[in-house]
């Protein structure tokens, strides 16, 4: 196969004309659009359809528009899909209907993708240009105001409001804004995921790592994260193997440090005859890049492709290709001088995804040292032939999952997914899981590797999204726009960066620079009043700010007693949350079904006196639970032991069922410990309860 590149040239043409600038030319536009991802997209469209007067430019880096998801990812991450609505819903209806009647809502194949923007942004007329393969080159100021932006072939844009919708956020840098790259301390912002992040074993038995997964329609669970057994990080001369470092000695759990989650290439793949593909050989190929990864075969044998890759169905017997795991399709430590590197260190790291990724499945597919069994499964998946025809099939979009970070007028934060979840300047709406890939493999000091970076799925709920996030300081840049490296800390992003919600903050950027223009301000640092106004603008094009009941939660503050959520229990094994059940502070936790006799959930309770409590415990109850799930109760007088049927609705508000009373002494913490050993089906965690006397 011929060697791709970063910005291997695509078509010369869109259906979308995409007029070129000529050389050393100074040209003028009311708003300008750095990035054509979607957030960039939309926030065109909607500026357009706000005020059809303005003339608006969009500048994207490479030679396609629309990111990642016309650029591979195709089975969007999206949460609560009730809070996605206005112009992103209507894209993802667009891209739906192209796809036709067998297309699921949300997951159309890549070139529908494409296909939809096009449609938007024709249908938007000729208020909108669209420059592709253009680099920024250097930023002019006043004061606090852009006042051009030049290009890499020497052409100027001057405009009275920019937009920064890239991933990488290079405009935003390049004009000055405060931003960070990596991860903030548990401090910074009192975040108890931030930082340096080294995770235990999370052990998963043959029975998990070699059944089908649900996704493909088996009964193993559709994911699983972390590093599954012990696994040696060292070769015979006890130096470490590809892909694993040694993680610095100054650095604490919860530290702040410079490094982010990985990036991967999204697959279109399929296993059907008539358009698959084979996987390519990539010209760099070395098997001594994938030592850990055939280290993780040998300790499963019977593993699936399924295990080493998640495969999501979208669409016409296509599937969307992710990584999941110890050792997958992300590259983990080969991002991190690409956030704040120039376009020639991006074009090597971009190539190096590309080889890496081509080569991890070259090895699954092609090396003699794989099982048969597993060579044949992977060589009967394919690239899909009428997907990116003028790119060898591969994806256009390297997924650059994070990049900067701009620390503006109000930085979003692990408590803004949670508990402050209500803004009164909301633009859009986020739900996803709290999701970070692996940041590293390192060695512990016993000589295994480990994942560090990828904490568990951590549940939120649906929250705000302030429109001051959008905002750098005034008094750094008074006329941009961020809706993408917007205002976050790293945990926040980690829901943040969904397609769906980017496009929903390119959207209210967009109406937010169409009113501005259209009223004569200078900034769109708008007032509360005016705020209202986007609000409104955003509500009529269908637009979700707000859900019914947002605020209403149950948490542990509201209870009598002492209540302990499954949040701040310790987990051993891969559990999922879930907010099935309206469970207490929104979520409660369940154990796949799967890796019976290999879980547990651990409440550790230093109760403020001694006495005698009653206990209480609380679960998601259903017909699919578990008839005896064990649970063992550590008091001032030994052990108890007892079996809850989840099954049965609990007792008390139907969220609480009594395990018992006993005494406990200050000096002895309290344990309660639920385990899935032996358990009929599955196992649900929601909270511990202490009343005090064994009062009601």
């Amino acid at each position: 196969m011929k060697k791709l590149t970063a910005f291997h040239a695509l078509a010369a043409t869109l259906a979308l004309s995409l007029p070129q600038c000529s050389h050393a030319e100074t040209k003028h536009a009311d708003l300008v659009i750095y990035g054509g991802t979607p957030a960039g997209l939309i926030a065109a469209i909607a500026a357009a359809r706000e005020n059809p007067e303005i003339s608006i430019v969009v500048i994207e880096p490479t030679r396609w528009i629309g990111g990642v998801v016309t650029g591979g990812l195709s089975r969007t991450d999206k949460g609560n899909d009730q809070t996605i609505g206005g112009l992103v819903r209507e894209y993802f209806e667009r891209a739906r209907k192209l796809g036709g009647e067998d297309t699921p809502m949300w997951y159309a194949e890549p070139k529908h993708n494409l296909a939809a923007f096009r449609e938007m942004l024709a249908e938007s007329g000729k208020g909108i240009e669209v420059h592709a393969e253009r680099q920024l080159a250097s930023v002019s100021k006043e004061k606090n105001r852009i006042i051009s932006i030049t290009l890499d072939n020497g052409s100027e844009w001057r405009a009275p409001l920019f937009i920064d919708a890239s991933y990488e956020g290079d405009l935003m840098a390049a004009a000055g804004v405060r931003h960070l790259v990596g991860r903030e301390s548990r401090d910074t912002y009192d975040e108890p995921l931030a930082g340096f992040q080294p995770m235990p074993i999370r052990p998963h038995g043959p029975e998990t790592m070699g059944a089908v997964c649900s996704c493909l329609g088996g009964d193993a669970p559709h994911f699983i994260h972390g590093t599954p057994a012990e696994i040696s990080a060292l070769d015979k001369n006890g130096n470490l193997i590809a892909g694993v470092f040694r993680p610095d000695s100054n650095l604490k759990p919860g530290d702040a440090d410079g490094l982010t989650q990985a990036y991967n290439f999204r697959l279109c793949v399929t296993q059907r005859e008539d358009i698959r593909v084979p996987f390519p050989k990539p010209e760099t190929y070395d098997p001594a890049r994938y030592e850990l990864l055939l280290r993780l075969i040998q300790a499963y044998p019977s593993v699936r492709f399924g295990r080493l890759v998640h495969l999501g169905e979208i669409a016409n017997g296509k599937f969307d290709l992710n990584a999941q795991g110890l050792f997958s399709t992300d590259y983990a430590g080969g991002n991190t001088a690409y956030p704040d590197g120039d376009a020639e260190t991006r074009a090597v790291i971009w190539q190096d995804h590309i080889d890496y990724v081509q080569g991890f499945l070259w090895f699954l597919g092609h090396d003699e040292r794989i099982p048969q069994s597993l060579r044949d499964e992977v060589n009967s998946w394919g690239l899909c032939a009428d997907e990116f025809t003028d790119n060898d099939h591969w994806p256009y979009a390297l997924y650059v999952r994070e990049a900067r970070r701009m620390i503006g007028e109000y930085v979003m934060r692990q408590s803004d997914t949670w508990t402050e979840i209500t803004k009164p300047d909301s633009i859009a709406m986020g739900s996803f899981v709290l999701d970070c890939h692996i940041v590293q493999r390192i060695v512990t000091e016993d000589g295994f590797v480990t994942d560090e970076g990828s904490f568990q799925d951590t549940p939120t709920r649906p929250y705000q999204i302030p429109y001051r996030s959008l905002l750098p300081k005034r008094n750094e840049c008074e006329n941009l726009l961020v809706p993408v490296c917007l205002s976050a800390s790293h945990i926040a992003c980690c829901s943040i960066r969904m397609e769906p919600v980017y496009m929903g903050m390119g959207d209210a950027a967009g109406i937010a620079a169409a009113q501005m223009l259209a009223s004569g301000k200078d900034s769109p640092a708008f007032p509360d009043a005016e705020i209202a106004s986007v609000q409104a603008s955003l509500k009529k094009q269908g637009a979700v700010l707000e859900i019914e009941g947002l605020a209403d939660l149950l948490t542990v503050d509201q209870l009598p007693g002492i209540v302990v959520d499954d949040l701040d229990a310790k987990f051993v094994g891969h559990w999922t949350h879930s907010n099935f059940g309206a469970p207490i502070e929104g979520t409660a936790a369940h154990d796949g079904n799967g890796d019976k006799g290999k879980k547990s959930a651990t409440f550790t309770v230093a109760l403020p006196k001694d006495g005698r409590y009653e206990v209480r415990f609380a679960y998601a109850a259903s017909s699919n639970r578990a008839s005896a799930t064990p649970i063992s109760i550590r008091h001032a007088d030994g052990t108890a032991n007892v079996e809850v049927d989840e099954r049965k609705t609990p007792e008390h508000d139907e969220r609480f069922t009594t395990l018992g009373i006993w005494r406990f002494e200050t000096g002895q913490p309290a344990v309660i410990t639920i385990r899935n050993d032996e358990t009929d089906s599955y196992v649900s965690v929601d909270a511990i309860q202490f009343l005090e006397n064994g009062s009601k």
